[in-house]
């Protein structure tokens, strides 16, 4: 439990914290630096900054909407959170200890495999308590063991953890999020160290172990995957994933992303009769940042809105744990039955919202929210894609197959696309990070 370095308020103040609050305090330039938009771009962040935050988009890279601890957004301690909420009350006894006869065997061996890999000051740099306040320290910017910084036999070693932790698709949307980020960096000129498949990190928490608490997280811009084991359990949340732009050839490569997301948000809102269009469809069309729960919101309180699964006929309600299971499915295939089954057990309760048109080809805004899941995604205005390779530095290895409204360097202008989407999965009620099972062991077991 308490094998690695002591949490002191020296060691709290860590690289991670330092670019946030260089984010929170330095405005647009701040945010150029974090996102890599910036000519002199660097890996660090001076903590000396005092400007006022100015012209921050709240779903941008750095955005709290969108990822990152945005204005008016702060750091949750671990042990404070109680996770997402509807009223501020956590429903109690959804979570329990339990066997899914889906073995972690392998996971523990790839993630142990990688640690050994890695040198005494890099295991050490990114290597934390169970219980320790960087789980909710995420921000969609910045870590410790950076994929780029390490050698070809390293990095293949974390694929192959990333490879027994998550889906078959669920590795290839990340490795696809991590190749059209750097796609954007070269579009914008290239020499970013932070648009680059390479800008992408590795911490952990406790030690692997099949039967001991452990986890790890896996962060870099357009992409946070959280992950806490506990036995044969396992819980995949908060994940944030999205990109700009969706669709882009990279090194010969055609990627496409979202567009299951897309589709299957689709389907669902257009199998809603009128009535229940009227429950689940806002007045209010989707706007440039709608995420609620993006990091810094760990103990969010959202209600439920839209149309509950008790309103939907036997088809509908078919088309909704779809809509759960391509985000559900992101995680490795026996533990994401284990998670729809629970999914299953509350489809009365669960409850579809959206904003937006519904056109193949419409910016909107959908979630998905129940007592043990929520879901959002977020078509947003692109930010640095600017739809063409005019501003591509003729070294660049891309090439755009397309690409909606472009905002440029416009912090946010523009209209929003589905160039620019966000998505999020959370546990609400104490699930999020595993923290209700970390909860329950302790009690139980110590």
């Amino acid at each position: 439990m308490h094998g690695h370095r002591p949490r002191t308020p020296e060691t709290e103040r860590s690289r991670r914290w330092f670019m946030n609050k260089a984010l929170l305090a330095g405005g647009v330039a701040a945010m150029a630096t974090m996102t890599g938009c910036s000519s002199n771009s660097s890996d660090t962040a001076s903590s000396g900054s005092s400007a006022a935050p100015s012209g921050i988009p709240s779903g941008g890279p750095g955005g709290g909407g969108g990822g990152g601890m945005g204005p008016g957004v702060s750091q949750t301690k671990y042990a404070d959170v109680v996770g997402v909420t509807t009223d501020g009350e956590v429903v109690e006894d959804l979570y329990a200890i339990h066997s899914t006869d889906v073995s972690t065997d392998a996971l523990v061996k790839a993630a142990q495999t990688f640690l050994d890999g890695l040198s005494a000051k890099e295991r050490t740099s990114c290597t934390f308590d169970i219980d320790a306040d960087e789980w909710t320290a995420w921000s969609n910017v910045d870590g410790y063991v950076r994929m780029g910084d390490l050698t070809e036999k390293q990095r293949d070693l974390g694929y192959a953890l990333l490879g027994r932790a998550l889906s078959a698709d669920g590795l290839a949307r990340t490795r696809g999020i991590m190749k059209l980020n750097a796609f954007l960096g070269d579009s914008n000129g290239g020499n970013q160290k932070t648009l680059t498949e390479g800008h992408y990190f590795f911490t952990f928490m406790g030690t692997p172990s099949t039967t001991k608490p452990w986890g790890f997280q896996y962060e870099g811009h357009h992409v946070a995957i959280n992950y806490f084991v506990l036995g044969d359990q396992v819980v995949m949340t908060p994940t944030f994933m999205g990109s700009e732009p969706t669709t882009a050839t990279y090194k010969g490569e055609k990627i496409t992303l979202f567009r299951p997301e897309t589709e299957a948000g689709l389907a669902m809102v257009r199998s809603l009769t009128s009535a229940q269009r009227a429950k689940a469809v806002s007045s209010q069309s989707n706007g440039n940042e709608d995420m609620k729960a993006g990091a810094g919101q760990d103990n969010l309180e959202l209600a439920y809105e839209g149309v509950p699964g008790s309103g939907l006929g036997s088809a509908q309600r078919t088309k909704l744990l779809d809509l759960v299971r391509v985000y559900v499915g992101y995680l490795d295939e026996g533990h994401a039955e284990v998670k729809m089954s629970e999914v299953e057990e509350h489809l009365d309760d669960t409850y579809f919202f959206w904003m937006g048109e519904t056109e193949d080809d419409s910016a909107f805004y959908y979630r998905v929210h129940s007592p043990v899941v929520l879901i959002e995604y977020d078509a947003q205005a692109p930010l640095f894609y600017k739809g063409d390779t005019a501003s591509a530095s003729p070294s660049a290895s891309a090439s755009s197959d397309g690409g909606g409204p472009g905002g440029g360097m416009g912090m946010g202008g523009g209209t929003p696309s589905q160039e620019h989407i966000h998505t999020i999965v959370r546990t609400p009620n104490g699930g999020d990070y595993g923290v209700d099972l970390l909860r329950l062991h302790l009690e139980n077991d110590h």
